[in-house]
Formats: structure tokens, C-alpha cells, sequence
């Protein structure tokens, strides 16, 4: 009798892979990106800022993709489906929009790095595009666990270099390109699904 654990399902892998890559690339520059870069510079503890963006993203995320993912099985048809196709495009369109803090988001908390950025990074998130994101992404996949296990690597992948290199990594890359690509990712998957609902393909 085999005691290995069994493959994770092929649509489990593409849940995980799919929020990965664009959640990866929408943070680039996006306004909780600029924040891990305020907290970097006003803390410099890194590792306590990394713990915090993890736990506040962990938290946002689940909630974002559990609402995506119930909203998706309570309310599945096919206006629904045209409906997360459209906001695929339409977070495509928002993504080639540049993102700036507000003054009010620039203040230092005056709780230690790991409180201020868990209580920083989950309220500036909240309506935020990739929490937008991570709900149609919810919708679509339909699994919670495997989108939030996604969307928090994303991330983690964009801020964890933020928080150690800080504006120097802004000065680096180039934003406009790493929002082009984004954008043509949203829009690409927005099409896919609705031709999908159309029968198309």
C-alpha cells in the first residue's frame, strides 16, 4: 500500500500559478509596494515589515477569495461568468493606471515595524486592486485556499524586494512595461473567459 500523498489536481496548480504571476506583476508599483518601500526607509527592520505584509496579506486574501469563490457557487449563470470575465478586463485597464499613496497612508505608525505594517498593509489593500483581483480570482478558480496560497506568493515577490532595496528597486524597473504586461495578462484571461461563455473555444 502506497503511503504517498496524492498530485494536487491540475486546476489546483493553475489557481496557484495563475494569482501567483498576476499578483506579481500588478504589485509592481502599486501603492502597497510604495508603502513597504515608506516602512523600509522609516523602520529599517526589515524582517518584522516582511512578517507583517505576510500576515496582513494572508488575512485580506482569504477573506477577498473566500467572498469570490462563495459569490462564484451562489450565483453561478452565465451573466455571471460574462460578469468576472469583464472585470478581468476591466482590472486590465486599471493596472496601466500608476498608483500613488495618499499623504495620510505616508505616516509612520507608532507601533513597531510588525504592527504598523500588519495594520498599514491590510487597510490600504482593502479596495485596492489586487484584492479586486483576488476576488475574480476567487470567482473563477473557485478554491480559496489554492488562490490566497497564490495571490499572498505574488506579494511576497513583489514587496519582499521593496522592502530591502527600496526605491532603488522603482528606480530599476521598468514600470511602464511591467504594467503593460500585467494589463495584456488581465485582459487576455478576461477574453479567454469570454469566449469560454460564449462557446467560442
Amino acid at each position: 500500500m502506497s503511503n504517498r500523498c496524492p498530485a494536487p489536481e491540475p486546476f489546483m496548480i493553475e489557481a496557484l500559478t495563475t494569482s501567483t504571476a498576476i499578483v506579481a506583476l500588478a504589485e509592481i508599483g502599486d501603492k502597497t509596494q510604495l508603502l513597504a518601500i515608506v516602512l523600509a526607509t522609516r523602520f529599517r527592520k526589515p524582517w518584522p515589515i516582511v512578517l507583517g505584509i505576510l500576515c496582513a496579506t494572508l488575512a485580506n486574501h482569504f477573506l477577498a477569495a473566500l467572498v469570490g469563490a462563495t459569490a462564484a457557487s451562489l450565483l453561478d449563470g452565465l451573466w455571471f461568468r460574462y460578469a468576472v470575465a469583464a472585470g478581468f478586463i476591466a482590472m486590465g485597464l486599471w493596472t496601466l493606471i500608476p498608483d500613488k499613496l495618499d499623504d495620510e497612508e505616508e505616516k509612520p505608525g507608532r507601533f513597531g515595524p510588525f504592527l504598523t505594517t500588519l495594520v498599514a498593509f491590510f487597510l490600504v489593500e482593502m479596495g485596492d486592486k489586487t484584492q479586486v483581483a483576488t476576488i475574480a480570482l476567487g470567482a473563477r478558480f473557485h478554491d480559496a485556499l489554492a488562490v490566497t496560497a497564490g495571490t499572498t506568493l505574488g506579494m511576497m515577490i513583489a514587496n519582499v524586494p521593496a522592502v530591502f532595496l527600496g526605491s532603488e528597486l522603482i528606480r530599476r524597473v521598468p514600470l511602464g512595461v511591467v504594467r503593460m504586461v500585467a494589463a495584456v495578462l488581465f485582459i487576455a484571461i478576461g477574453g479567454w473567459l469570454l469566449a469560454q461563455t460564449a462557446g467560442l473555444v
